[in-house]
């Protein structure tokens, strides 16, 4: 098939590689002029780090470099997919610095016509694909609040950016910073600027739980977070195993006393409570939404009054005041703010696809109806890769990637359509009420991006055996162990496709 992959971010350079080896013609359209996706040059804010230690944040059939440090910077990550695309010779399947504007199905809806503009130049005649697959990204578009007297910021000199587009810390220096938000982004740039900034302000609407690097300032999280058992530890929608079913019934007060102990450690180790900053709710909050790794330097940076924290507060409004902008806070606080730096979140949308498509892909709460995060309910020819925030997005990128190779294939057994409709909207309503509404509309599978592995490579057939899953409860994700998947799936379609051939020729005999 001829299948054009629009995003070279994790997910889409998985896809482009997966369906290569099972012959696939694929074109990859990436606006930036790199490939990275967040990892881009265009994109990384200063100081972003991966949340997770880079032995289980490595695709299965290339490690990440020895030389690299336990938690790689964004530079480092970006040159590492680099490394991918040399390895498995995708460069000359890559249109980078080249933005998809439009995609559309054909009248007959049995294939995509795709119209892309390279940066620069006019927009190119449409081109016909037979398959497209939609790897964007669930973190490339901002969220702005719309503040009131945001003329009034403009106009006395002030700038409000986005995390992601404050790529260079010398656009700091100097100035009286805000940065909204208590995410990991939030915190990242607020610790990276905290030292050149003449002040840093974080105002944080909620205060989150934050996991340490290295608990107790020993223990590597790795042990504790990035296993099933870390996994198992937070209430998955269905317990479909009996260590799970220990830990949420007769072993409940047990679960519970080992995420009381970290937060406990936590709240030593950061010294939150001399800081005041001991969020509110239980630690096992931590995982409602996104879990967030502690930032290098932030709580010593406001212990030593180099970063400023409004808590349970947010701006109101802009004024300016004299010739200089301010923050004005909803409990009455006024912060200077020359450069506001926005860490508020992401929306989640195709802005490719015309208002008719996306209408079939959303419910009447506007959240994707895809079912194992990839096939979408209604739209033909059509399938979705990285759309399942996890903690393990080069895995599950290729975990996806299987899926629809297989797909393609015809060797996944799908569920009736109705079975896999009330199968979405239920996965959907219970992100829902679990994240208490911050479920990227329907994207976000963390803490559970195990599960959701095991669930699309099940579905194909190739997952790995029960026995090496059993090994990655105690110890970190080793995502080499999936290295032969996709040459197991290419027996698997082979000896379907042999099976009917001989089908076939029993039929023709007969």
């Amino acid at each position: 098939m001829k299948i054009a992959v629009v995003g070279a971010g994790f997910a889409g350079l998985a896809t482009a590689k997966t369906l290569r080896e099972f012959d696939h013609e694929v074109t990859v359209f990436e606006k930036a002029p790199d490939v990275g996706g967040v990892w881009s040059a265009t994109r990384r804010y200063s100081g972003l780090r991966t949340q997770n230690n880079k032995d289980s944040y490595a695709f299965s059939d290339l490690p990440m470099p020895r030389e690299y440090p336990e938690w790689p910077t964004g530079e480092q990550v970006q040159a590492y997919l680099e490394r991918y695309v040399a390895k498995f010779e995708l460069r000359p399947y890559l249109r980078l610095a080249t933005e998809v504007v439009r995609a559309e199905l054909t009248d007959a809806e049995d294939g995509w016509m795709v119209t892309a503009r390279r940066i620069g130049a006019p927009v190119s005649a449409p081109e016909r694909f037979d398959h497209l697959v939609v790897a964007n990204g669930i973190f490339s578009d901002p969220v702005f609040p719309q503040y009131e007297g945001y003329a009034d910021l403009v106009r006395a000199g002030g700038k409000l950016v986005a995390s992601s587009q404050l790529n260079n810390l010398e656009d700091a220096r100097g100035k009286n910073v805000v940065v909204v938000g208590y995410g990991k982004s939030a915190c990242d740039v607020a610790a990276e600027i905290g030292v050149v900034a003449e002040s840093t302000t974080v105002v944080a609407r909620r205060l989150l739980w934050k996991m340490p690097k290295r608990i107790a300032n020993s223990l590597n999280m790795k042990y504790l977070l990035l296993s099933r058992l870390g996994e198992a530890l937070f209430k998955y929608q269905e317990l479909d195993n009996g260590m799970e079913r220990f830990l949420h019934g007769p072993g409940d007060k047990v679960r519970a006393s080992m995420l009381s102990s970290i937060g406990s450690v936590a709240t030593w180790q950061f010294k939150l409570k001399k800081l005041g900053l001991v969020p509110t709710g239980e630690f096992a909050d931590i995982a409602n939404s996104t879990v967030s790794l502690s930032t290098d330097g932030f709580y010593e940076q406001v212990a030593s009054g180099a970063i400023k924290v409004h808590r349970d507060t947010e701006i109101q409004r802009f004024e300016a005041e004299g010739d200089r902008p301010v923050a004005v806070l909803s409990d009455g606080n006024r912060i200077p703010a020359d450069l506001v730096v926005c860490g508020t979140g992401f929306h989640q949308r195709v802005p490719f696809l015309d208002d008719a498509v996306s209408a079939r892909l959303l419910d009447d709460e506007g959240n994707y109806k895809l079912y194992r995060q990839i096939l979408p309910d209604g739209v033909p020819n059509l399938t979705f890769a990285g759309y399942n925030s996890s903690l393990f997005s080069p895995l599950s990128a290729e975990a996806g990637a299987i899926w629809i190779a297989a797909y393609l294939a015809g060797v996944v057994d799908l569920p009736p359509v109705e079975e896999r409709r009330k199968h979405v909207a239920e996965r959907v309503a219970w992100m829902e009420k679990r994240t208490g509404g911050k479920h990227a509309r329907g994207t976000n599978v963390i803490p559970f991006s195990m599960h959701q592995i095991d669930e699309t490579l099940d579905e194909a057939g190739v997952n790995i055996s029960q026995r090496a899953q059993v090994v990655q409860w105690l110890l970190p994700i080793d995502p080499s162990v999936y290295k032969n998947v996709v040459p197991r799936l290419k027996e698997r379609i082979q000896a379907r496709s042999a099976k009917e051939r001989v089908g076939s020729d029993s039929s023709s005999v007969g």
